[in-house]
């Protein structure tokens, strides 16, 4: 095996050393080390200072990524039309002013940059679009959860980055 420093063939002691014993080389793999346990304790430190509205941001991002992931090869929920560029994903229910299907699946759907940007949703085709999507009943479940508040808390939203997080990877 060569060291990973000096490049020099050595017989590794244990499984998986990747450095020789020569001093530098040494010094080289303890810096190393620091370093990767300084990175693994920073970001840590960042976690445990993240605020409420950073988590809630984070749920958001790995939500969105997960109904792009889901909806790909799908047209635009409004237009219906091949989506070029950027998808968006598109709340039938807006996430500031609906909390409870903020994250709920059927609320959320893969969206051109026309429709979700500049037409605001383009709202009277999207409940076209929506309703051929899910169907009549889960459009009326969906009105009737939208109009509850919901207060998220950071343990269901690291849940929901975990859960989403997996479904990306299984999908």
């Amino acid at each position: 095996m060569r060291c990973k420093n000096c490049k020099e063939k050595f017989e590794p002691i244990r499984f998986l050393q990747k450095y020789c014993l020569e001093p530098e080389c040494v010094k080289v793999w303890v810096d190393k080390e620091k370093e990767k346990q300084w990175k693994a304790k920073k970001t840590q430190l960042k976690k445990e200072l993240m605020s409420l509205q950073d988590w809630l941001k984070l749920a958001q991002m790995t939500f969105n990524k997960w109904i792009r992931h889901r909806d790909k090869g799908l047209n635009c929920i409004s237009c219906d039309k091949q989506i070029k560029g950027v998808t968006h994903a598109s709340h039938y229910f807006s996430s500031g002013g609906h909390s409870n299907v903020r994250f709920h699946e059927d609320n959320v759907h893969s969206s051109c940059y026309k429709c979700n940007v500049e037409l605001s949703g383009n709202l009277l085709n999207y409940q076209i679009g929506i309703q051929k999507r899910i169907g009549s009943d889960k459009l009326i479940l969906l009105h009737e959860q939208a109009h509850i508040t919901k207060k998220w808390t950071i343990d269901e939203l690291k849940m929901l980055i975990t859960y989403y997080k997996e479904k990306i990877k299984t999908q």
